[in-house]
């Protein structure tokens, strides 16, 4: 089909309001969720408002369970909203042992029902099945956004909002500069896919008969690391795949198949297998979007013949199904009040607004960094304040920041951090009747600390 690019013009119509709220939160992943924990938790009438029918996005639906997989002995970490996600799906069943790291992984079918008694207890007000397709504009105030869903097209007004949609969609529709690396540079897309049927002792002996470390890495990849990590056990798997590409199993020319495993429960299920890393497909583009669904799927269940023939414990093992939607790591970032940088996340930076810390984590853009040392940064305020508009923050990995930089802060643990950051700083400054921009920052900061964030 050929492709036309042309215009046509909708006719106006009014736009009937849904719902008004002081903070609106629009994408309620792990910088969605607790951006609306937070603001409900400080005394703002909080919306949160998520496309999909469950909140947790990149755990509950893409399926990634090791939200602190960077967490060994001698890391200093986080503290607040991301810590509780952690215990309070431990204390109700739902997580297991993360094998590569001092962390929980997070069961992802299960943290659907944390997420939901997270919102309730917190008076948050949710919606589900509901897309935000544009904003609604008085100068430079987002009055509210424009949704799509079952009950037509809507509107939500809000005094505050935070984009948590991950690829700055409200930021961009609004307006404000944005910046996205080259398609052809930026990090890969995966589906996530797990399998039942796994002789879960057999696997575990071969895994301890031929250990993989985080050195390991670097042999089919130009890694960099600070050499203490490459001793470290790390669950990637590589050798299956490379066997099935010399065998034929595999073509040659799919390079992007091989990564690593999570749980492994007794009932012989492995339910998260991060094994396809796609490159050159950019997240905002749906045409990208679709290809990267349909080929990862593909490629998925190539990676499930590999396991089955050459992994002792996977002979036996099918495909138990795909995460929901296509996990990216990598779109647009606001051009934002300060701009964290490389030097910022490697070098311990301090800042006078910080809203929390970070641990020196680096994974991306070939560079693995794990946090073994107590090395931490902070995270300034600036990062999630957009430019030219009053009433919005940002929280998540569309925070402002250079590529490095976002490779620390797009870790779902950080995003939590943004995220309880945007949610204190909006109710405050709905509260107090001032731009976002011009919040009193020592304000927000003793209201972090009374949620358990650690500040400095």
């Amino acid at each position: 089909m050929t492709e036309k690019k042309s215009q046509i013009k909708e006719n106006s119509r009014l736009v009937p309001v849904l719902a008004e709220s002081e903070v609106l939160v629009v994408g309620s992943g792990p910088a969605g969720l607790a951006a609306a924990l937070a603001a409900a938790r400080e005394g703002a009438s909080t919306m949160l408002v998520e496309r999909y029918g469950c909140f947790g996005g990149v755990i509950s639906q893409v399926g990634v369970e090791g939200i602190a997989w960077y967490r060994h002995e001698g890391t200093t970490d986080v503290e607040g909203i991301g810590i509780e996600f952690e215990q309070r799906a431990k204390e109700m069943g739902g997580t297991q042992k993360e094998p590569q790291s001092e962390s929980e992984a997070l069961d992802a079918e299960m943290f659907k029902y944390v997420a939901d008694t997270l919102v309730q207890e917190a008076g948050v007000v949710p919606l589900l099945h509901c897309l935000a397709t544009d904003v609604v504009m008085n100068g430079t105030t987002i009055q509210g956004i424009i949704t799509e869903s079952k009950m037509g097209r809507q509107a939500i007004l809000a005094r505050r909002i935070i984009d948590a949609t991950g690829d700055a969609d409200i930021a961009h529709r609004a307006g404000t500069p944005c910046r996205k690396t080259r398609k052809d540079e930026m990090m890969g897309v995966t589906v996530m896919f797990s399998c039942a049927g796994v002789a879960k002792k057999q696997f575990l002996e071969y895994v301890k008969e031929n250990p993989s470390t985080y050195g390991d890495w670097g042999k089919n990849w130009e890694i960099e690391t600070t050499g203490k990590e490459d001793h470290l056990f790390s669950t990637y798997l590589e050798e299956p795949f490379d066997q099935a590409r010399r065998d034929g199993l595999i073509p040659e020319s799919i390079v992007s198949i091989g990564g690593t495993w999570s749980t492994l429960t007794d009932a012989g299920e492995a339910t998260c297998l991060n094994m396809v890393c796609m490159l050159n497909y950019d997240c905002t583009d749906v045409r990208d979007l679709t290809r990267a669904e349909v080929e990862g799927r593909r490629q998925a269940i190539l990676a499930i013949s590999a396991l089955k023939k050459y992994v002792p414990g996977f002979q036996q093992a099918k495909l138990r199904n795909f995460g929901m939607t296509l996990g990216t790591r990598d779109s647009r970032k606001i051009l934002g009040g300060y701009h964290l940088t490389e030097h910022d996340v490697r070098n311990q930076a301090r800042f006078e607004d910080s809203i929390g810390i970070f641990p020196e984590f680096i994974d991306g853009y070939g560079v693995v960094i794990l946090p073994t040392t107590g090395r931490y940064f902070q995270i300034p305020y600036g990062i999630m304040v957009p430019q030219g508009i009053k009433n919005l923050l940002v929280a998540g990995r569309c925070v402002a920041g250079d590529k490095i930089a976002h490779a620390a802060t797009r870790s779902m643990m950080c995003c939590t951090v943004t995220g309880q950051g945007a949610g204190v700083a909006a109710a405050i400054s709905a509260k107090e009747g001032v731009e976002c921009s011009a919040v009193n920052i020592e304000r927000v900061q003793a209201a972090l600390e009374r949620q358990h964030v650690r500040i400095w």
